[in-house]
């Protein structure tokens, strides 16, 4: 299970340096360093070495002499709010405020895990971020208790400081020199116990909601890196398609034009502002090469994919069917900031910033595309403004260092939206094939086949896009934790592929938001052939305690089975996955078939411990929109090797007026390690909306988006 957490301890390092700075291995298990046990090699390397990036997996915390608390963070923001999580768990052990705790991100590092994907980020987080804020107090008050000639035990930590018991007090800061000689703390240097969190488990307004909302949050477009001059590319009318022959005279010529080079994935105009850029590279006049694809459109493909679902085999003897087939389309992640990338590649050397979920690969890609040492590529980690997968992939990044060489001179290239959209990485369309097998009211065996579109020539492929790397999403399966979710008898699973040349990668929630989604609609077909109330069924087959007790929460919140006007229902759904568990409960006005509107979305989740419980409603709030965008109305065609649509405007993705006017999140108490939770939600969300809509209309969807 992907961040899954045993009760384990941590090395802590404190490493030489003129503040408190220590380290621990993120992501790594080990025995917790006694405070008086000898240095390490990597307590003696020195705090520029770390600073630089080359701090292997270590999660590195120093207490500043301005007594800020400053944790550079291995992981991306992309909104998911994973720095204000890291600020909180920090700011727990440590009894600072949270405004003197500083999240930045590191950059690429050589060794480690940077990967920020799997609803991991929190789980990881967790133990380490709290080791080193327990250890680095233990130390501050010690150093305070011997400048004051008073018994460690006696003094108390609050908002950064130190007091005595006769009012004197004392800034971490000014102690942080002190402390960092202390080998052995004379108090506990273990973290507290879940009873005393005063921070985490508190709903908490993000770090930087007031940088974001002023426009001080920089992203990749805002940089200012000297002499990077905005560059767009020309990219072929369909997927795959390669440059012929180009005539740039005329963009060459016009004002603001610095340079027009080739690359794999198109034609790159370098400008004096990104007006110059776009319309110079209106002015070229390309010839292009049809891509791979361009004999294929979304029938052909759907009929591929059809024939590819592996046979279900034979049902048990003297049992009844409910059989079912399901088809998802390709979906864009489209995230609300386009693909931006600053690149300064010189003979020797190379500076890349951009947001990266997998800094250390691109890093490894980057120098591979320009032909340097690994060691000569800096990457600087971006926040971003969202992800949902696509950040996986760095595809704007090694255009951009492939355009920085090409043109001798700093670039920031921008990807426009229709880039993305029909270029980018995309969700693979899928085809499900699933038959529940019951006696005497009871189902006895359940199977699931599938099919979806995997990346063909993953070599060629990349180089098509510009070097975009491997592909991130496989062949869509069931996942090992859906296996004992309900008790369906004996299930059998299997999946299958179709290989074409496209650009595609994990979407959020990955195989489960089509997966689950396509079960979670046979559970409700399964309990109306057998007379059952949908939520009254799952009652009885749900194998978990925590499922069970999140579908009671929705089921009671959103008073399920309450008397509603024709052509409106409610629907929902659960899913486990990450070591946490959801369900939604979705309402949906669909009295007119064509324009349904969900109008309620009640959901419960249980994920451990909720260490910002604010953050997690929002986590759930954006997967209830990426349910009812995927279901009703979000996805793409391909027509003749070409993504038919463009930008926001044909790609339908939830807008305000689509979201439903009530929403409420439930977060089930726990003690326990946190699970999951960026990802948990889509497939409840969507599995809730879809059967919402079929109870609303009576009918059987079984095409998603249901606008296709």
């Amino acid at each position: 299970m992907a961040g899954q957490l045993s009760r384990r301890k941590f090395v802590v390092y404190s490493l030489a340096a003129s503040t408190l700075t220590l380290a621990a291995p993120l992501g790594c298990d080990g025995a917790r360093a006694d405070a008086d046990e000898p240095a390490s090699s990597a307590s003696r390397r020195p705090l520029d070495v770390l600073a630089r990036g080359a701090d292997e997996e270590m999660l590195v915390l120093e207490v500043t002499a301005a007594n800020k608390v400053v944790v550079r963070l291995p992981r991306v923001e992309v909104g998911q709010g994973v720095t204000t999580a890291a600020a909180m768990l920090v700011a727990e052990e440590l009894d600072a405020r949270l405004v003197d705790v500083d999240i930045p991100l590191a950059g690429a590092r050589a060794k480690g895990n940077q990967y920020t994907g799997g609803s991991s980020s929190v789980s990881s987080l967790y133990g380490p971020a709290r080791e080193l804020a327990a250890l680095a107090r233990a130390k501050l008050v010690t150093a305070a208790a011997r400048r004051w000639h008073l018994p460690a035990r006696s003094l108390r930590t609050k908002d950064t400081r130190v007091f005595a018991p006769d009012g004197r007090s004392a800034t971490f800061g000014s102690l942080s020199a002190s402390a960092a000689g202390i080998q052995r703390p004379d108090v506990s240097s273990k973290p507290k116990p879940a009873s005393r969190h005063r921070v985490i488990g508190r709903p908490t307004t993000r770090i930087d909601a007031r940088d974001i909302v002023t426009g001080k949050a920089k992203y990749a477009g805002d940089l200012a890196v000297a002499g990077a001059k905005p560059t767009v590319v020309a990219r072929p009318p369909t997927l795959g398609g390669k440059v012929v022959s180009v005539d740039d005279r005329a963009a060459r010529a016009m004002p603001g034009v610095h340079a027009v080079v080739r690359i794999p994935g198109g034609v790159a105009v370098v400008a004096e502002s990104f007006h110059h850029a776009f319309k110079a590279k209106d002015a070229l006049r390309i010839k292009w090469a049809p891509g791979p694809l361009v004999s294929l459109s979304d029938a052909a493909i759907r009929s591929r994919l059809r024939a590819a679902v592996p046979r279900l085999g034979s049902p048990p003897r003297g049992s009844a069917q409910t059989q079912e087939e399901f088809e998802f389309a390709f979906v864009s992640h489209a995230p609300m900031e386009v693909l931006t990338a600053v690149a300064d590649v010189r003979a020797h050397r190379a500076e890349i910033w951009f947001s990266s979920q997998t800094p250390m690969d691109a890093r490894v890609s980057i120098a591979s595309a320009l032909g340097l040492p690994k060691a000569k590529v800096a990457v600087h980690v971006l926040r971003g403004g969202g992800s949902f997968g696509r950040r996986l992939n760095y595809d704007a990044a090694i255009e951009a260092a492939l355009i920085s060489k090409a043109a001798r001179r700093p670039v920031k290239l921008m990807w426009s939206r229709g880039d993305d959209i029909r270029h980018g990485r995309m969700r693979p369309a899928s085809h499900h094939r699933i038959r529940a097998s019951r006696v005497r009211g009871k189902v006895v065996a359940f199977a699931h086949s599938t099919a979806s579109v995997s990346e063909a020539d993953k070599q060629s492929g990349a180089s098509a896009q510009g070097g975009a790397g491997p592909a991130v999403a496989p062949a869509a399966g069931p996942l090992p934790s859906d296996r004992g979710l309900y008790d369906f008898g004996r299930v059998s699973e299997r999946s299958g592929s179709v290989e074409l040349a496209m650009p595609l990668g994990a979407w959020r929630s990955v195989d489960s938001g089509t997966v689950r989604t396509a079960e979670e609609i046979v559970v409700d077909e399964v309990a109306k052939a057998l007379g059952k109330d949908p939520v009254a069924f799952r009652r009885t087959t749900l194998r978990s305690k925590a499922v069970k007790a999140v579908l009671a929460k929705v089921a009671n919140a959103g008073k399920w089975g309450r008397a509603m006007p024709p052509g409106q229902a409610q629907g929902v759904a659960v899913h486990e996955e990450y070591g946490s568990c959801v369900a939604c409960l979705v309402e949906i006005d669909a009295t007119d078939p064509k324009s349904p509107r969900v109008t309620r979305v009640v959901m419960a989740a249980d994920v451990g411990t909720a260490v910002n419980p604010r953050g997690l409603e929002a986590q759930l709030m954006g997967t209830a929109m990426d349910g009812i965008s995927t279901i009703l109305q979000a996805g793409l065609h391909i027509d003749r090797g070409a993504v038919r649509e463009g930008s926001y405007a044909d790609f339908h993705y939830a807008r305000q007026r689509h979201a439903p006017p009530r929403f409420e999140a439930h977060i089930m108490p726990s003690r326990r390690q946190p699970g999951g939770a960026g990802e948990l939600g889509v497939p409840a969300a969507a599995g809730a909306v879809a059967n919402a809509y079929a109870r609303a209309t009576g009918s059987q969807p079984r095409r998603f988006p249901l606008n296709f």
